[in-house]
């Protein structure tokens, strides 16, 4: 039995052993988050245990995503550079456009996430969030809350539990691109929002952020783009001047709403305003990033460690065209190859957010996977290596009934200019049994022995 296994145990044997005091402290749970505007569906999942990562798997982590991060910055310097690899993205013309734009400072991407699983031991890396990257604050702000609930507070007399990241490294990094932007000291900050019609209240995690920002000097607000004007050189909201935008909204949602004269966009290309994370990062949001990244055609001259960490950790992945490519040394029909190997691979769509499905061949019939195919040809999306993920229990509070559940886990490492600075969880329900509410944010601790 792994450490990490011990403390499972031992917290859910915690939680079964009173189930009337539990009963009593995650009805509070429930309540602290109403209280914050953190509960909405979808956001949080709700177990009542956080996730655990042992200090030597987080170590792991943290070196394969820097290292990783450094491949994937040669990639989108190297499309930005040369039109035959560009157009192996697949992007819009708007998203083309949108990436010509220089954002005024030299990083590809401020603050990222990247979705990783672990399979038989080994780490996979298969989304790169670098568009609109979520869950600073509230990955914070659960990890406060669970570190004294009472079964965490016992498990913390044998094991060290740490908490990691925070919006300061947030802060941080927002503060160094606006500083090779302007040099003025105190940026007024915006956290751009696009709200949907059935929500009536801003976000409570952009609220905890624009809270943030203020105690520490910075004027901010929580803005949604069709409340923007721009004149005079200066882009507000009423009588607010924004600096910065930390950019919430994905560059697929803010595309569908509004057009290229948008005031958001028009001081973007003029200058005037500091887009984080700026409209060049659409350039690793799209899957296709990692068909270029496992091409051995594009990565030949890559440092050796770089081209280590692709091979260890991001599964083959090509777009979807009836072309010839490689797999494994071997050349391959790319469409023969898919239909062949159905149980081997997956199709996602190109852009995680553009409301496509993703196919799985080990649980399609084959008739299901050539018509999935057939939708893949006519969309934009990828076929990669298909990653055997183990599910792993977690206690979920279903409406005050406490159920031990099978749930997916993707640790998503927090990146903050090239740097680890955290991790956060994103569970989703492992029943297969359809649609599911059981999906959102959990929070994520560091465990380690205390001898």
């Amino acid at each position: 039995m792994t450490q990490c296994d011990e403390a499972i145990l031992k917290y859910h044997k915690l939680i079964e052993s009173n189930e009337s005091e539990t009963q009593e402290w995650a009805a509070q749970l429930r309540e602290q988050l109403a209280s914050k505007r953190l509960n909405s569906a979808g956001v949080i999942c709700p177990v009542l245990r956080p996730h655990f990562i042992p200090r030597r798997q987080f170590t792991g982590l943290v070196k394969a995503t820097e290292t990783l991060l450094s491949a994937i910055d040669r990639v989108k310097k190297a499309a930005l550079a040369n039109p035959a690899l560009l157009a192996r993205m697949e992007l819009l013309p708007a998203e083309k456009m949108l990436a010509s734009v220089d954002p005024g400072y030299p990083y590809w991407a401020v603050t990222s996430l990247l979705d990783t699983q672990v399979s038989n031991g080994s780490l996979y890396f298969t989304q790169y969030n670098a568009d609109a990257p979520a869950g600073e604050a509230l990955g914070a702000e659960l990890a406060n809350l669970y570190y004294d609930l009472p079964p965490v507070k016992e498990l913390r007399k044998k094991f060290k539990l740490s908490k990691t990241g925070g919006v300061k490294h947030l802060l941080s990094a927002l503060l160094a691109a606006y500083s090779q932007f302007n040099k003025r000291k105190y940026p007024r900050i915006a956290i751009l929002e696009l709200r949907q019609g059935f929500q009536p209240t801003q976000s409570g995690e952009f609220q905890l952020l624009a809270e943030y920002f203020r105690r520490e000097g910075y004027p901010a607000e929580v803005v949604n783009p069709e409340q923007v004007e721009y004149r005079n050189g200066e882009l507000r909201r009423g009588d607010f001047v924004i600096d910065i935008i930390y950019r919430r909204v994905t560059v697929q949602e803010f595309l569908v709403r509004f057009d290229l004269s948008h005031p958001v966009v028009r001081a973007y290309r003029d200058h005037k305003v500091c887009i984080v994370n700026s409209f060049r990062s659409e350039l690793a949001h799209k899957r296709a990033i990692f068909a270029l990244l496992t091409d051995d055609a594009v990565t030949a001259r890559f440092p050796a460690g770089e081209r280590k960490a692709i091979r260890d950790h991001v599964p083959w992945t090509r777009l979807v065209a009836p072309v010839k490519t490689t797999y494994q040394d071997q050349t391959v029909d790319l469409l023969d190859f898919i239909i062949a190997n159905r149980e081997q691979l997956v199709l996602r769509p190109n852009d995680a957010t553009a409301g496509q499905h993703a196919f799985d061949g080990a649980t399609s019939k084959a008739s299901a996977w050539e018509n999935a195919l057939r939708i893949a040809l006519r969309g934009s999306y990828v076929v990669q290596q298909r990653v055997e993920v183990k599910s792993v229990p977690f206690p979920v509070d279903l409406g005050g009934e406490i159920q031990i559940r099978p749930m997916l886990v993707d640790s998503q490492p927090q990146v903050y200019l090239g740097k680890v600075e955290g991790c956060s969880c994103w569970l989703s329900d492992a029943s297969g049994t359809g649609y599911s509410t059981l999906v959102g944010a959990a929070p994520t601790y560091i465990l380690e022995s205390k001898s």
